[in-house]
């Protein structure tokens, strides 16, 4: 809005040009969405406290610890994700930018869907919130909303592979399929990796701000032509949109590290998720994305690997899922196991960058 707003009137006065630049609102956006973390942060957790009384409800079938550690803990703290998201994003980009309110669009459905489903456990005081396959459907429905958009109005519809130079595999109407199960899966992806203080919000950041990156040079016709990576005209303006998670990451970090004030709940982890995934699809880094998000896929694939295994064989592979569990019951401290899974996020982070320069 600030872009749509001063930068025409540079002709008056020339320091407004700054806002042409997209580095330089990219900084704005983070550096916005951490002042609105800081200081819509303390307000929201006491009201969260006083509201939710009792906190998140607890899984009586995970580790029994955080029956007493993490009962109490107010619950809906991605709500303070969404606002450090939105607000810094539409005052800093370019608000006439189709993928931007496509970002918008999955962010906000995906996060009214997680705002639901954590209203349910509270009021209800059910952990397992909405009934899944009702969860599924609407994730569907909005994530093949943003898919029409993007098939039909920014002519996505190929596939890119990491460290293959001009070759792209045209999906056709395989495209409407494709995306929705790259940002529902996303979404689902960083919410099964929120179950310890911090845990989730730290790759989250990493990924996000290694798509500040991506974002930036498939946008920059020069950049994209010397990486030989697939340029995608005004997906740059997506910087701005991704800086903004990373202030809101980084903000909202601050009161869920370990031991957390809040979690960030469905509505956030959610919201998170199908961001990535739908900044992912738009750039054409949707492989990417599966490497930078390892951590993600990991914590997917030991449920998937879990639910599989005692059904047919009847035998568990881990002593319980996600992974993170599993690591927990072997005696491993909360603080170690959220480290390490950071910084194996950071080298996957720097292997998905690699990929730009690989081809």
């Amino acid at each position: 809005m600030l872009y749509n707003l001063l930068y025409p009137l540079t002709g008056y006065w020339s320091w407004l040009n700054l806002f042409q630049y997209i580095t330089f609102r990219t900084i704005g956006a983070i550096l916005t969405a951490l002042l609105l973390s800081f200081l819509l942060g303390p307000t929201l957790i006491r009201t969260l406290q006083r509201v939710q009384q009792g906190g998140q409800p607890i899984r009586e079938d995970g580790p029994q610890r955080h029956l007493f550690e993490k009962k109490g803990t107010p619950t809906m703290g991605g709500m303070l994700i969404l606002t450090a998201i939105v607000i810094p994003t539409l005052l800093w980009a370019d608000v006439t930018n189709l993928y931007i309110w496509v970002v918008l669009l999955t962010t906000l459905g995906f996060g009214a869907i997680g705002f639901w489903d954590d209203a349910v456990k509270l009021i209800q005081h059910n952990p397992r919130g909405v009934a899944g396959r009702t969860r599924i459907l609407w994730q569907i429905g909005v994530a093949l909303l943003a898919a029409a958009i993007l098939k039909n109005f920014g002519g996505m519809g190929a596939l890119y592979f990491p460290f293959l130079k001009n070759f792209a595999l045209d999906m056709g109407w395989f495209f409407l399929l494709f995306a929705p199960f790259v940002i529902i899966g996303s979404g689902n992806a960083v919410n099964l990796t929120d179950g310890l203080d911090g845990l989730a919000i730290g790759p989250a950041m990493i990924t996000a701000t290694t798509f500040v990156v991506i974002t930036y040079v498939t946008g920059h016709v020069r950049f994209a032509n010397y990486l030989a990576i697939p340029y995608v005209a005004g997906s740059g303006e997506l910087a701005v949109f991704c800086g903004a998670m990373v202030g809101a990451a980084l903000g909202f970090l601050w009161f869920n590290t370990y031991p957390a004030q809040v979690f960030m709940g469905d509505v956030g982890a959610l919201a998170l998720g199908a961001a990535l995934g739908t900044v992912a699809i738009i750039t054409h880094h949707e492989i990417v994305l599966a490497i930078v998000g390892g951590i993600f896929v990991i914590e997917t694939l030991s449920v998937v690997i879990q639910v599989v295994s005692f059904k047919v064989w009847h035998r568990r592979v881990f002593r319980m899922a996600p992974i993170h569990h599993h690591f927990e019951l072997k005696g491993w401290p909360e603080p170690k196991i959220i480290v390490r899974f950071w910084i194996i996020s950071i080298i996957l982070a720097l292997i998905g960058l690699a990929t730009l320069k690989v081809r």
